[in-house]
């Protein structure tokens, strides 16, 4: 029977980490309707679940630093706090990429975005399970990284399709800016992956 089997008052740690889950998919939610309908308060949304998350953080760490019983491994706590934190940070960076670069979604974006919504609900149900009912926790983590998969594909079509036919200088402009977007959501789909993974690491030894 493992650690979390007993406990029947939700952990802070655990807490703290459903909290930061719940900003990340408020923040994907705004950037999937942004992308959808570029909103300057849609923006202002994630830049906002941004902040939350980033303060959250900071107190877990606190919290961490000061607390010698923790409920799981104090180096899977971390991980997978910075995990969910660094899904947020690429997706505000890439709406400022938006409008630094001056560059619309286009329909590759709008996919991606939308499957790193997906993936960032499948992480927040997989932690705040974690609990109760760490099997389902991993399933949603199993789902999580499935999707991961599917950005990832969509990444490199979106890559294929960028590179075709650069016609001129401004082409070639628009094609390095494009890229780089494209890799902010790559990368956020990263953390998520990884995020996943810690949450199966985390199911492995307490279940």
């Amino acid at each position: 029977m493992g650690l979390f089997s007993r406990k029947k008052k939700p952990d802070r740690f655990l807490e703290l980490l459903i909290k930061q889950a719940e900003y990340a998919v408020e923040g994907m939610d705004a950037l999937r309707s942004y992308v959808n309908e570029p909103d300057r308060e849609l923006a202002r949304q994630v830049s906002h679940a941004e902040k939350e998350a980033d303060e959250v953080r900071r107190i877990l760490i606190d919290e961490l630093n000061r607390t010698f019983v923790t409920p799981f491994d104090r180096e899977d706590i971390f991980a997978l706090s910075l995990n969910i934190d660094d899904i947020l940070d690429y997706a505000n960076t890439t709406l400022d990429e938006f409008e630094l670069f001056e560059v619309k979604p286009n329909t590759y974006i709008q996919r991606i975005v939308s499957l790193l919504a997906d993936a960032a609900m499948e992480i927040y149900r997989a932690v705040s399970r974690l609990q109760d009912h760490p099997s389902v926790a991993n399933d949603h983590a199993v789902r999580a990284k499935a999707l991961e998969n599917r950005v990832e594909h969509v990444y490199r079509e979106a890559l294929a399709e960028l590179f075709k036919t650069p016609e001129d200088i401004v082409g070639v402009m628009h094609i390095l800016k494009l890229r780089e977007i494209y890799r902010h959501l790559s990368n956020a789909a990263d953390r998520g992956d990884e995020a996943a993974n810690v949450i199966g690491d985390i199911v492995v030894k307490w279940l």
